[in-house]
């Protein structure tokens, strides 16, 4: 039962990584989708630093009577992973942006439902060549 105070960041990591995963796939609404995925990534930054902590480690200076030193490589890769996060959720927020315009609406469904009707049409919408009943004004279609 010693361990498990250790396992504090572990414990934070995993249940963020679930939450943003569950959010992920029960959502239909594309924002919701990328706030999941930005939990998601915060839940590996959390687990990524708390690996590169060592117990009783001081920063890497180089000063008299320090002997066990943290790595710095594990914060520098989080923070590049940061800044390339934030871009990337920006690309993904003006996809949104733009499927909204051309859709209408940021639910899942409704895109795929909008998708399907262009692709597959209605029985009503048939080719109006094959028709040789009289047209508007009266005369037969030949």
């Amino acid at each position: 039962m010693n361990g498990l105070p250790g396992l504090y960041n572990d414990f934070i990591a995993i249940f963020l990584m679930m939450a943003g995963f569950y959010v992920v796939i029960s959502q239909g609404n594309l924002v919701k989708k990328l706030v999941g995925l930005g939990l998601f990534q915060t839940s590996v930054f959390i687990f990524y630093i708390s690996m590169g902590k060592v117990a009783g480690g001081n920063a890497p200076i180089l000063t008299d009577g320090v002997e066990v030193y943290s790595n710095p490589l594990p914060h520098v890769l989080i923070l590049t992973a940061i800044v390339v996060g934030v871009a990337t959720t920006a690309v993904g927020l003006a996809l949104v942006v733009r499927i909204q315009e051309a859709y209408g609406t940021v639910e899942e469904d409704d895109i795929q439902a909008q998708d399907d009707a262009e692709e597959w049409p209605d029985d009503t919408a048939q080719d109006s060549s094959k028709d040789t009943g009289p047209d508007a004004n009266g005369s037969a279609r030949s």
